[in-house]
């Protein structure tokens, strides 16, 4: 009888009590809870030796209630190396590396990580963490999986604030309400890029489930990305483990819903603006006689088009677009911009699909006369393709019973989560810019210093980026069914710090992090400590992890001089093997030679449904939703990519070109010069011998750096 009252009982202080929603328990969920410095643990003699700043302090402490003691700090040359991969995914030339094995004065290594840290290389690389994050993707998804054509002006915006250290909550606000709290700024307008890059069906005849669809996309992502919570499984219910309920998910999507596709955003200035439609003016002048004949020969296959195009869409969405503007509603305005881009085509679509071989011949012989007024064209404007209002009043949210948007239940007004703040939050219309002001409230609470999640949640993605597993191991889930955090009182030392002493400033975090002595260890294996910790999460010594698929490609770029140092611009499309899918303007368009070969994988056009094999075989993620921890598979496609696909056949054969340039003619000149460039030291004896006699019979270079480039040595960050 005790035994079943003590369970009762238990179970009973899971449960809210008189109407309130949340119990004690749920209030403790530690994600939560104000982010507070502790102070720093107390050391003995051996740990005052071995700590370097107050990352030690709080690893030393744990490691020591475990009886484990710190690994030995790696050697220098193998700490140049794993900071140089680590900060900009490309090794050290062995120029950089002789300046750092020879600087012997104090603050060498603070030196060399000051170095990598304005390298523009870094923003690539730590911007490609952010691009998973977020799910960049240069194309739509779904069947079509059509092309967006400047999406990629959001990836570079990305790497740009970056390199800039722009502080993180600035980067919040740029990408939630660049143009609320920024008019004006149109350095920080493709920052909204990030509202762009759900997955759409643009051909979607039921414009209120495609409406809806977006939005769960954006309002998920949102939730992964700034609050490391799975807040999309309250999209039905009531979260089933955390304390997230089913309202708070509308609560928050509400913030969303009165955006609209703007893909013809500009960051010229109004002076630019200004010119280029002057001039437009001038050209339709000139070649009204023309447009005129082009307009009269496209009416009637357009109406025809429209009509065709219009009666396929359900009867309610006939209606919005039949309504005189005047008396659409805000949902009616959502559906009308959504639909009525199925319908109003372009000319040229309209008369190939639905026009008559006269009116097909016509139209291409007027097209040739209007070649005469290109000169009078103007340059066409720098283009975006983003989210802002639709205008300052919003549609009005609604629960929706088991996420179906046929079954609204009660409104609900834009709003965090209840167990942070149960009331709505405070919107303040902006008339002067037509914008409800609803992205700028959601902006301001993410980048709130004192909100607890979206702080945290960065500080522990960057912890991840240097060590392969965050202090929390679910960098998207910091809800029950995530992994709590290995050491608690660092997060919130560093959240903290991050937050106030640094300025939000996320290359002052690298910066604490890589100078650790903790980041210093050596990664070799102990099994008396593995006994005690076997996944290594109390960090007794560093964990050895391989390269991104990106750093892996890079780095074989970088060493076989190859490396296109480029940046910037639409994404590239190297050689994709024979059979891969190619369908000119829609899946994977034809490589331009070295142009498209040889720049930074970050810069490879990301299409969803065909990305380049050589990435998705050391997986790189599809971008169908966030990822916050990539995979890290060993699979046989792997080895055959290194040993028989043509981009790493490519990339040794320049290597050996590279080598024997380089090195004298002897085979020892050739395999010392080979170590050198690919894995940043010269071979031991037994290497030396086992090469020099593989060149005696193989007489083959290229094989010899195909097989270094394909070395566990070379893939790995040790």
């Amino acid at each position: 009888m005790r035994i079943r009252s003590v369970i009762l009982l238990t179970a009973l202080a899971f449960l809210p009590l008189f109407g309130e929603p949340f119990n004690a328990i749920q209030r403790k969920w530690w994600a939560i809870q104000p982010v507070t410095a502790p102070g720093l643990p107390a050391l003995d003699a051996a740990g005052q030796k071995w700590v370097r700043n107050e990352i030690d302090h709080f690893i030393y402490d744990k490691l020591k209630s475990k009886s484990i003691q710190p690994a030995a700090a790696a050697s220098r040359q193998v700490f140049l190396r794993r900071v140089t991969l680590d900060l900009t995914g490309l090794p050290p030339t062995p120029a950089e590396a002789q300046a750092f094995l020879s600087d012997n004065k104090p603050g060498a290594e603070e030196r060399l990580v000051d170095r990598l840290l304005a390298n523009p290389r870094y923003g690539e690389r730590w911007g490609r963490h952010w691009l998973d994050v977020v799910r960049y993707a240069d194309s739509d998804g779904f069947k079509q999986d059509e092309t967006r054509p400047n999406m990629w002006r959001y990836r570079d915006w990305v790497i740009q604030s970056w390199n800039e250290d722009k502080p993180f909550n600035r980067f919040i606000k740029e990408q939630i309400a660049a143009d609320e709290l920024y008019p004006g700024d149109t350095k920080a307008l493709p920052g909204l890029g990030y509202l762009r890059l759900f997955e759409d069906e643009f051909n979607q005849a039921n414009i209120h489930l495609r409406r809806q669809e977006l939005l769960n996309d954006t309002t998920d992502n949102t939730a992964f990305a700034f609050m490391g919570i799975t807040l999309g499984c309250a999209r039905c219910h009531d979260h089933k483990f955390d304390p997230l309920l089913h309202k708070d998910y509308y609560r928050l999507q509400a913030f969303f819903a009165n955006m609209k596709i703007d893909d013809e955003a500009t960051t010229a200035s109004a002076r630019e603006v200004a010119e280029y439609k002057a001039q437009m003016a001038k050209y339709r002048e000139a070649a009204k006689p023309i447009l005129d004949k082009l307009e009269a020969l496209a009416s009637g296959p357009r109406a025809a088009y429209r009509h065709e195009y219009t009666v396929r869409f359900p009867e309610e969405v006939q209606t919005v677009i039949g309504k005189a503007a005047a008396v659409r509603t805000p949902l009616d305005w959502q559906i009308y911009h959504k639909a009525i881009t199925q319908v109003d085509v372009p000319d040229s679509e309209v008369i190939s699909k639905r026009g008559s071989a006269t009116a097909k011949a016509n139209y291409k012989a007027l097209l040739a006369e209007l070649d005469a007024y290109k000169a009078l064209l103007p340059k066409p404007l720098p283009t975006l393709q983003i989210m802002r209002d639709q205008a300052i009043d919003a549609p009005s949210t609604h629960v929706l019973k088991a996420g179906a948007y046929e079954a609204p239940l009660e409104e609900v007004q834009p709003g965090g989560l209840s167990i942070l703040d149960p009331a709505p939050a405070v919107i303040r219309p902006l008339p002067e810019l037509n914008s409800s002001g609803r992205r700028t409230a959601l902006a301001n609470m993410l980048a709130d210093a004192n909100n607890p999640l979206t702080t945290r949640v960065i500080v522990n993605r960057v912890w991840q980026g240097h060590f392969g597993r965050g202090i929390a191991g679910t960098p998207n889930d910091f809800g029950l069914m995530g992994e709590r955090p290995s050491h608690r009182e660092l997060l919130d030392y560093l959240t903290k710090t991050f937050t106030t002493t640094d300025g939000w400033s996320i290359k002052k975090l690298h910066r604490r992090i890589v100078l650790s002595a903790t980041y210093a260890q050596a990664s070799d294996f102990r099994e008396e400590a593995a006994a005690i910790d076997s996944d290594n999460k109390l960090l007794w010594r560093y964990p050895r992890r391989r390269l991104e698929s990106e750093a892996i490609r890079d780095s074989m770029l970088a060493v076989s001089g190859l490396l296109d140092p480029t940046m910037g611009g639409p994404g590239v499309f190297p050689r994709v093997p024979e059979g891969t899918e190619i369908q000119e303007g829609r899946h994977w368009r034809k490589s331009r030679g070295p142009e498209d070969e040889y720049r930074a994988s970050v810069y490879i056009f990301a299409r969803r449904l065909v990305r380049y094999p050589m990435l998705q075989s050391f997986d790189t993620p599809l971008a169908f939703e966030s990822c916050g921890r990539r995979q890290e598979t060993v699979t046989a496609d792997q080895a055959l990519e290194m040993m028989n696909g043509e981009a790493a056949a490519n990339f040794a054969r320049a290597l050996a070109r590279r080598v024997a340039n380089d090195a004298g003619q002897s085979n020892e000149a050739l395999v010392e010069r080979a170590f050198r460039l690919t894995l940043g030291r010269a071979p031991s004896g037994a290497e030396m011998v086992r090469s020099r006699e593989f060149l005696t019979k193989q007489s083959s270079l290229d094989d010899l750096c195909l097989a270094l480039l394909s070395s566990s040595e070379f893939l790995y960050i040790d």
